[in-house]
This record gives structure tokens, C-alpha cells and sequence, in this order.
């Protein structure tokens, strides 16, 4: 058996996917040593290839310094997408473009997660909400995610930056607003990273596997809801997906 060291962030979300990518893996006979740890450190490793394989690259933006020389991205896992949402599916307002006329009802403080601190800021400026009152709050990625689920639990009228997938896109109860000047990005996709000359080491039949392997924002929405609100762990939530069990058919 192959054994190879995969790696990926700290978040429920990399971690879902990977343990997708783990399955395939396995029943290819391919037995990965697992690194976690903040992206910043996974970087270093892999530009010094002391990782062979990486989960997962959102690309070309989220993660195009992850492309050092050498390091070649591979297959279409799912397509990343940064959103601002507001709770309730039917919410008066629809556009990033309304909320610098909504009225006091709307909170003007933004929880928002470290991760996307840099692309609110962008929001508050293009869309003059700055100059409305509003300001971020910014926490840990999963401390964010945990206090918007409040909010949206409350029913309370705030702005809610979000990555997807996420596991409250599988819950549901919310309204994507529209960006129509692109402040939030565009659209991303999820590749893996191998290391320099890890393709030639491997087998065609499991290189095409990955290259061809489709996953979804919706699929990793619904594992990390799996292992948010139904306390499975990540090999279990991808057992679920393989079997059928996640999502209606």
C-alpha cells in the first residue's frame, strides 16, 4: 500500500472534503498520514513539499499563493462562493446595493468571520455602508459562524458574510443578496494541490478518479451540517454521501 501525507485547514468545511478525498484514497490503496493546521503553515510545507497532497485550493483568488512552482492543481472538486445574507427567505431586502437606505431595523453590526474581514471591507466601501453606519465585527472563522446561527435562529434582521459551502446553507431560513458590482469576488473552485512529480508517482486510475471527482458546494453543505447538528464525524458524514443518505435523491 501507498502511503502519501494529505493535508488541509482547520475548518469543518476542509475537513469534509477531505475526508471525501480520503475514501477514494483508501479504496484505491492509498493510505494518507493526515496534517491539519492554519493554511499559513500548510503553505510553507508544501512550497518544501512536506505534503503530497493538498485539500483543498480555492482558486484563482482564496488560494493562488498556494501555486508555487512545481505545485500542480488538479480536478473540479466544487465552486466556492463568498455571499452576504440576511435572515428569512423572504426578507424585504435583495441587494448588497439596498442596505445603505434600510432603516434602523437592520443592525449595522457585522459579524464577520476573519476570513472575509478583507472582502467586507471592500463590501462597506463599494456599496457606501461605511458611510451608513455600518462596521464589522470580525472573529474566528468558527466563532462568526456560530453567532450568525443565532441570529438566524432569532430571526434577527442583520448582514450575514458567509463562505459556501457552509453548513447553514444546508439549514436554510436565509436570503443570498445579490452583488451586482462584485465587491465579494467572483465565483472559485476547489482543486487539489500535488506536490512536484506526485502525479508521476501515482497510479492513472486514481489520478483520473480525483481529476474526474465531483463534489458540490451543496454535498460539503450538507457533510458539514452532518457534523455540525448531527454530531457525525467526517468519515462518517462522508460514508453518508456515499451511501445516499445526506441529500434527497
Amino acid at each position: 500500500m501507498t502511503t502519501l501525507t494529505l493535508a488541509y485547514p482547520e475548518s469543518t468545511v476542509h475537513e469534509a472534503t477531505a475526508a471525501a478525498i480520503i475514501r477514494v484514497l483508501e479504496a484505491n490503496d492509498v493510505e494518507p498520514e493526515i496534517v491539519t493546521g492554519p493554511k499559513s503553515i500548510l503553505a510553507t510545507m508544501l512550497k518544501n513539499q512536506e505534503i503530497d497532497l493538498y485539500v483543498s485550493a480555492w482558486l484563482p483568488d482564496e488560494d493562488g499563493a498556494l501555486l508555487t512552482p512545481g505545485v500542480l492543481p488538479l480536478g473540479t472538486l466544487f465552486h466556492p462562493e463568498i455571499c452576504c445574507c440576511i435572515p428569512g427567505e423572504n426578507a424585504a431586502y435583495t441587494s448588497l446595493a439596498d442596505l445603505a437606505q434600510a432603516g434602523p431595523e437592520l443592525s449595522r453590526t457585522i459579524i464577520t468571520p476573519a476570513s472575509l474581514v478583507a472582502h467586507m471591507e471592500k463590501v462597506l466601501d463599494v456599496y457606501g455602508l461605511a458611510a451608513a453606519g455600518f462596521t464589522l465585527a470580525p472573529s474566528p472563522d468558527a466563532e462568526a459562524i456560530a453567532a450568525l446561527n443565532t441570529i438566524l435562529t432569532r430571526g434577527d434582521l442583520a448582514i450575514m458574510p458567509l463562505y459556501q459551502p457552509c453548513f447553514l446553507f444546508h439549514q436554510g431560513g436565509f436570503r443570498i443578496l445579490t452583488d451586482p458590482k462584485k465587491a465579494l469576488g467572483e465565483e472559485q473552485t476547489a482543486r487539489l494541490l500535488l506536490r512536484q512529480g506526485l502525479r508521476d508517482e501515482l497510479e492513472q486510475d486514481l489520478v483520473d478518479e480525483l481529476d474526474e471527482l465531483l463534489l458540490s458546494a451543496k454535498i460539503i453543505s450538507a457533510m458539514d451540517y452532518a457534523m455540525h447538528v448531527e454530531g457525525m464525524n467526517a468519515d462518517e458524514a462522508a460514508e453518508a454521501w456515499q451511501r445516499g443518505r445526506l441529500l434527497p435523491r
